[in-house]
């Protein structure tokens, strides 16, 4: 396991690696191609540093691009961004532990995550470390987001926190969601049983038909965003904030599609519509949290 090696590699360490000889590797190191330093005379190898340089080595090699699609968890503004920022990326959302999975299998240029760390003090963070923490990646912020209860107009159903869903039928999300687990970690830690009296509503895959679910009162309540309940004319409840981030490729957040993205963030349009579609906290939009190798 990568995880197990050594801080620094010897020469015979990273000729295992790479599965070449010794000599291949001083080749490397004379050329100047492989990152490494000298300690006493003996040359050592970076363990981060070579593990990006293969990663980098290994798409060089392929030839191949990543497509132009922004993968992850569905939001609102990322959506209405990339169609009206002319960046050329498409989207294909269906949950963050997904766009992590097809990320990794270089499937699309960046990813969308709102994942709770497992202490509950931090997001994505410790999701993106368990598959990328030597590949040469960058965890951005996008922006804070208020989630919460999703409820009819005027909340006939007199919900106002996690213990009146007992009973009530609550929209479900997969699996790969971050909300799914958001969500279940807020009930563990609410009322003994909650979950178990909760009746299922209708699956859906992304904030807006999460929404739609309670509007045509397929279910009671819905765990989604303040801005989801504002297009959907709905009334909301706010619980938490969540950070939704952008996981990106370094090499990828230089090329335009990125760069045309991120520079619409700083447009007055932009702006204009994180107020308009509300919940949004954008002060931070660009924060780097992660930056891997």
């Amino acid at each position: 396991m990568l995880e197990t090696l050594p801080p620094y590699l010897t020469t015979r360490e990273l000729a295992d690696l790479i599965r070449v000889k010794e000599r291949k590797v001083y080749d490397l190191v004379a050329t100047g191609d492989v990152p490494h330093s000298r300690a006493t005379g003996k040359l050592l190898f970076p363990r981060d540093a070579v593990l990006a340089w293969i990663d980098q080595a290994g798409d060089a090699m392929e030839g191949a691009q990543r497509p132009m699609v922004a993968l992850g968890s569905h939001d609102p503004l990322l959506e209405w961004a990339l169609r009206s920022s002319d960046c050329g990326l498409a989207s294909l959302f269906d949950g963050s532990f997904d766009g992590l999975a097809r990320f990794e299998r270089k499937e699309g240029l960046l990813t969308g995550l709102h994942i709770p760390d497992e202490t509950g003090h931090g997001w994505n963070v410790q999701a993106v470390e368990k598959t990328f923490k030597f590949k040469p990646v960058v965890l951005i912020e996008w922006a804070r987001r208020q989630r919460g209860l999703i409820v009819a107009p005027g909340n006939p159903k007199r919900i106002e926190s996690l213990s009146d869903l007992a009973g009530k039928r609550l929209v479900q999300r997969q699996e790969g969601a971050g909300s799914h687990l958001f969500l279940r970690s807020l009930l563990a830690a609410s009322m003994a049983g909650l979950e178990a009296v909760i009746e299922s509503g209708p699956l859906v895959r992304d904030e807006r038909d999460a929404a739609q679910a309670v509007f045509s009162g397929e279910a009671d309540a819905a765990f989604g965003l303040e801005s989801a309940a504002r297009q959907a004319r709905l009334n909301f409840i706010p619980l938490r904030q969540e950070r939704f981030d952008l996981l990106i490729c370094r090499k990828d957040y230089f090329e335009p599609p990125i760069q045309a993205l991120l520079g619409f963030t700083r447009s007055k349009a932009f702006v204009d519509k994180a107020a308009q579609l509300g919940g949004y906290d954008i002060g931070a939009l660009g924060n780097v949290h992660f930056n891997g190798a």
